[in-house]
């Protein structure tokens, strides 16, 4: 089993910027895709970007690149099994639970309104509030 923990959530301004933390633990091994995901009020879960072990990261499109950064946390012995997520710039818009995952092989290909598919080691969440 893979234990995925988000930490770092909070109330903040709109302008202000936020840095999640993700850590993944248990049975990594097989879980070499990590990503994260948010979901606003009312609205479907969406993906943000993912990382596949030392690769790349990959944005959902660039309007999110623009402000969001996905990185590993190289402080740690198993930066691997971690993903940070800063958020800049933040809009109220911005507000949403955003939940961690892993998965086995990052969906590279897949229509990105089908990406949770893929996942099946979720945390339990982190809530943003953004105020204007």
């Amino acid at each position: 089993q893979v234990q995925v923990v988000e930490s770092g959530g909070g109330s903040v301004q709109a302008g202000e910027s936020l840095t999640l933390s993700c850590v993944a633990s248990g049975s990594t091994r097989g879980r070499g895709c990590m990503a994260w995901f948010r979901r606003g009020p009312g609205q479907v879960r969406e993906v943000i970007g993912c990382v596949y072990r030392g690769g790349a990261t990959s944005y959902r499109d660039d309007s999110v690149k623009a402000r969001f950064t996905l990185s590993r946390d190289d402080s740690r012995d198993d930066a691997l099994n971690t993903l940070n997520l800063r958020l800049d710039s933040l809009k109220a818009e911005d507000t949403a639970i955003y939940y961690c995952a892993a998965a086995r092989y990052c969906p590279y290909g897949t229509p990105w309104s089908e990406y949770e598919r893929a996942f099946d080691s979720w945390g339990q969440g982190t809530q943003v509030a953004v105020s204007s």
